[in-house]
């Protein structure tokens, strides 16, 4: 049979059956039957919009995010770099580019959080261990430098004015011979 479209055989099919075949009481129920299912078949194929496609089956949607490997939302990024008025026209590579910056970097700063938590011998990572983590690291405390994390905390520190001398803290006999030949040193 020839390569001829439902669209073209449709009158056709239409107006050449003829006979009921016992199965309907009339012939006008029969070729009314016929026609409504020609013509709800052929309105599917042409409503749905893929033509010959309708017999394959659909391949299963793959997101940006996992063609690229990322946990992070490739298409959320995307739609806020256009809907943030950045630039009048946005890349397709720059949402998966951002997507994996971001997550390099929360990677980074949870591991060192799950270090702070773990060394203060908790389970629980809170804003604590992420400012400490953040403000022990070089880099980080640097690219986070004028960000205040909340109830994060400050980190320990007291000046070294502030603190007790050792020569006081040490005692009587040795602490005297140390002061003595220190100042037998300034005096030469």
């Amino acid at each position: 049979m020839p390569d001829v479209s439902l669209e073209e055989r449709l009158p056709s099919i239409l107006s050449t059956h003829s006979g009921a075949g016992g199965k309907y009481k009339s012939r006008s129920s029969w070729q009314h039957g016929l026609q409504f299912q020609v013509v709800s078949r052929w309105l599917r194929i042409r409503m749905s919009g893929r033509g010959k496609q309708d017999s394959k089956a659909r391949a299963k949607a793959k997101t940006r995010s996992s063609r690229a490997g990322l946990q992070f939302p490739v298409g959320r990024v995307h739609r806020l770099l256009r809907r943030g008025h950045y630039a009048e026209r946005v890349g397709a590579g720059a949402p998966v580019y951002l997507a994996a910056v971001l997550e390099y970097l929360t990677a980074e700063i949870l591991e060192l959080a799950g270090n702070a938590a773990r060394d203060n011998r908790k389970t629980r990572i809170v804003p604590r261990h992420v400012q400490l983590a953040v403000r022990n690291d070089e880099e980080l405390s640097r690219l986070l430098g004028r960000v205040t994390i909340a109830q994060g905390g400050v980190l320990p520190n007291i000046p070294a004015a502030l603190l007790p001398r050792k020569a006081a803290a040490a005692g009587g006999g040795t602490a005297g011979r140390q002061k003595g030949t220190h100042q037998a040193s300034q005096e030469n």
